[in-house]
Parts: C-alpha cells; sequence; structure tokens
C-alpha cells in the first residue's frame, strides 16, 4: 500500500550517483521535493520520463521543488546514466538494502525486485501531498504533478 496524501513522509538517506548522502529530511522548510521512483535506469520509458522532467527542470525549480529520482540501480549505472543523459537533479540508489526505500513507500515490487513508477509530492513540512503509482510499462502524466506543484502554497 502506497503513502497516502496527508500523511508524513518516511525520512531516508540514500546515496546519490556521486555515492553522495542525501536525506529527505535535509529539504524539510527550504524546499518541496518531487519524489520520482522508477524502475531502471536505461529502460525507455524511465528515460522518456526523466528525460521529460530534465527538458522542463525549470518548472519545477522556478517553484521551489527538488526532483529527486531513486531506483533499485547501483550509483555507478546512474552516474553512467545521468552523464549520458544531462540529468543534473539528484538519482538515488536504493540498491542496497535492496529497494528499503521503495518498500517504505510501497512502490516495491516483491516479484521483479523493482521499484514501480510511484510519485510523491512532499511540502516544505514534510507532509506528502500528490501521490501516484504506475505499473511498470505504465508511463505517468507528468501533467498531473505539475497541476500539484502549481496547487503548492
Amino acid at each position: 500500500m502506497a503513502i497516502e496524501v496527508g500523511s508524513k513522509a518516511p525520512d531516508f538517506t540514500l546515496n546519490d550517483y556521486n555515492k553522495q548522502p542525501v536525506t529527505l529530511s535535509s529539504f524539510q522548510g527550504e524546499k518541496n521535493v518531487l519524489l520520482v521512483f522508477y524502475p531502471f535506469a536505461f529502460s525507455g520509458i524511465c528515460q522518456g520520463e526523466l528525460c521529460q522532467v530534465r527538458d522542463e527542470l525549470s518548472e519545477y525549480s522556478d517553484k521551489n521543488v527538488q526532483v529527486i529520482g531513486v531506483s533499485v540501480d547501483t550509483p555507478f549505472s546512474l552516474k553512467a546514466w545521468a552523464d549520458q543523459q544531462g540529468y543534473t537533479f539528484p538519482l538515488l540508489s536504493d540498491f542496497w538494502p535492496h529497494g528499503e526505500v521503495a518498500k517504505t513507500y510501497g512502490v516495491f515490487h516483491e516479484d521483479a525486485g523493482l521499484a514501480l513508477r510511484g510519485t510523491f509530492l512532499i511540502d516544505k513540512t514534510g507532509t506528502v501531498r500528490y501521490t501516484e503509482v504506475n505499473a511498470p510499462g505504465e508511463a505517468r502524466d507528468q501533467a498531473a504533478w505539475k497541476k500539484a506543484v502549481a496547487e503548492l502554497a
């Protein structure tokens, strides 16, 4: 069961593609966070979604929203993918313990060992304001995220 709107976002610390720790709660009081779980780096739908985020990043940063991608990939594969695609927002590795943060958010697919396409908008107080969970192979409609971002105070 995915985290629900109105609940407190579970805190976590994961390494980014430069093996630097990123803690969700470090953004509290400073920035809203768009947490984007995706199955795997270098996969077609994931790449399309994150390239759209990359190309429209100013729409989030102008609204004081930090975009963070999370997958079960290793930091090494995330680094190669970020370099190849020009991603400048953090991509975090939920590799070990495998999918632990995705499990906490209710978006881990046990049988396949991957994160579902879970999207969570977390406000500056750490409260979840928007959630969406899509199955593997089902692309997200980013217009819904943008509407939720626009509604943040």
